[in-house]
């Protein structure tokens, strides 16, 4: 079953779906005229502008722009902006850094296309505003069929077995670190996050909008030391990744035997699978957005994308490639644990546990918070109290697993629920255009 799954994600992750989140970060770039450029600043202001000490109480009405933006990073920002970026240089070479950016900057455009639909498109359910591509696939695309096919992808996708693979991170983190039983990890963590869905909206928000600014602080903080310690070593990793791009083996030295193909394959799946612009999830966030304009909150989106990718992946990049820590054998989160090592000495093993803790914790929330919205879709609020009793578990055993089927198993579904996610933005596009057209006149 393992390898049949294997099989269907190298298809679907190898070739089909990057050409297909590409190819419409490329085409909503060239409709809305480069919007990711146009807008950035209004975006950066949007989203900083708007941070308050003491902020708004979420509730039924919805959350906050700000909170809507922590909520969407808090499930942007996880253990794929930790191993991810090791994972693309070790099997692409430096070179997929450059491929990173170049698809998150198309996916800015993307991630602003679905936030604006998830705010034309929001509804209430049983007196909650709710929203997502389900609901504009339902009646923005007017197929209720589809609108199915996603929730149930996402549910499974992010909520449960997505969720597992995060807390077995966390628990294996843990157990090596700190010599914790994982099982105990997943019990703590199951209390914690039963303690959190139970507040609903409220209290998600409340929590994301806290955690999601320290946790960033802390690692960008941690990361720049390194780099700035290592200060003679990063214009080379720069020179390293802008020849890798177009010739991997000569970046390195031989030392990464990668070709421009899978410098360009590793590097935007990567990109992709961590800033998630266009495979459906953050629009749940930022459809609850308490905004006077659907653009408002398209802006905001572009800021997720360039927070995730072009700072904390960016951060992690470079932490590798200045330390010296690449060595052609080791990948995923050891190589950015040993980086960290070399730029921090013993308690970098310890730093990034507590960074790997804080990331996968609150990637847990978000897309707890990311499945709710299709289970409202799917059953309304009646199924709330089986979902999160479903999740718990999932939580708690997800730390005392093997988890090479559930990772693949959660991309698959993952990849199941791009694709009619894709659909409706591209025939819902005149819409998107329409929205920026007119907030572009208010202005």
């Amino acid at each position: 079953m393992l390898q049949i799954i294997k099989n269907i994600n190298s298809i679907l992750w190898g070739y089909i779906l990057i050409f297909l989140l590409c190819g419409t970060g490329i085409y909503f770039t060239i409709l809305l005229k480069g919007v990711q450029i146009r807008k950035f600043k209004d975006g950066f202001k949007r989203t900083f502008g708007g941070i308050k000490l003491k902020g708004d109480a979420a509730g039924k009405e919805g959350m906050s722009s700000f909170q809507a933006l922590a909520t969407a990073i808090a499930a942007q920002v996880g253990t794929g902006n930790l191993a991810g970026a090791a994972t693309a240089i070790a099997s692409g070479g430096p070179g997929a850094i450059f491929w990173m950016w170049l698809s998150a900057f198309f996916g800015m455009s993307t991630l602003f296309s679905e936030a604006i639909l998830a705010q034309v498109y929001k509804e209430k359910v049983d007196g909650e505003v709710t929203g997502g591509p389900a609901y504009y696939i339902k009646k923005g695309l007017g197929s209720n069929a589809l609108a199915v096919f996603f929730s149930i992808s996402i549910i499974l996708a992010l909520g449960f077995m997505g969720n597992m693979v995060q807390s077995n991170s966390i628990g294996t983190a843990f157990s090596n670190i700190f010599g914790i039983s994982p099982i105990f990890v997943g019990i703590i963590l199951s209390i914690i996050a039963a303690f959190i869905f139970i507040g609903g909206i409220k209290r998600i928000a409340s929590v994301t909008e806290k955690i999601v600014p320290i946790m960033a602080a802390f690692y960008i903080i941690g990361g720049l030391f390194i780099i700035i310690k290592n200060i003679g070593s990063f214009l080379p990793a720069l020179k390293m990744i802008f020849v890798g791009a177009f010739n991997p083996k000569a970046a390195t030295g031989g030392l990464i035997g990668a070709t421009v193909k899978q410098a360009v394959r590793y590097g935007v799946a990567r990109g992709l699978f961590s800033n998630e612009a266009g495979m459906g999830s953050t629009p749940h966030a930022h459809a609850v957005a308490k905004v006077k304009h659907p653009a408002e909150q398209g802006v905001v989106g572009i800021i997720s994308v360039f927070i995730d990718t072009f700072v904390v992946l960016t951060i992690t990049a470079f932490v590798i490639l200045t330390t010296g820590a690449l060595d052609g054998k080791t990948t995923g989160i050891t190589l950015t644990q040993n980086a960290f090592v070399k730029g921090m000495g013993s308690f970098g093993g310890y730093f990034i546990a507590i960074s790997l803790f804080f990331f996968a914790f609150s990637t847990i929330i978000g897309w707890y918070f990311f499945g709710e919205a299709n289970v409202k879709f799917l059953f309304g609020n009646k199924g709330l109290l089986p979902y999160r009793i479903l999740v718990v578990v999932f939580i708690a055993l997800g730390t005392t697993l093997e988890v090479p089927l559930v990772w693949e198993l959660s991309d698959m579904f993952n990849g199941f629920m791009v694709i009619p996610n894709l659909i409706a933005l591209i025939a819902l596009s005149k819409v998107v255009k329409k929205s920026l057209e007119e907030y572009e006149n208010l202005k």
